[in-house]
């Protein structure tokens, strides 16, 4: 129950940090607390080792050999566009989003 509890600590957390992406896919990642800072939780699963970011009120009480669930969401810090094609292409993307609107 107490892991529980930090697991929903750790994705309200993440959701109040990412409210623009509230369509973004929610995933999820299971495994037994290799580091715990006031900034990050690490996890094994399988051979490989997941840092994620958390903050003291998302981490709980897990500590170093705690079984967690942690569910997340893929939050992008920032978007740079190197060539003129991404712009054709956001264009185009924006005229065909402009004609399903004009079709409501």
């Amino acid at each position: 129950m107490k892991k529980s509890a930090i697991l929903l600590a750790c994705v309200l957390g993440l959701a109040v940090t990412s409210l623009r992406a509230a369509d973004a896919k929610t995933y999820q990642v299971t495994g037994p607390v290799l580091e715990v800072t006031p900034t990050y939780i690490v996890i094994q699963k399988g051979d490989e080792k997941w840092q994620v970011a958390c903050d003291a009120a998302t981490l709980g009480g897990a500590k170093v050999g705690d079984k967690v669930t942690i569910q997340y969401m893929v939050v992008a810090k920032k978007v740079e566009a190197k060539s003129d094609k991404g712009e054709k292409k956001v264009e185009k993307l924006e005229k065909k989003a402009e004609k399903k609107a004009d079709k409501k």
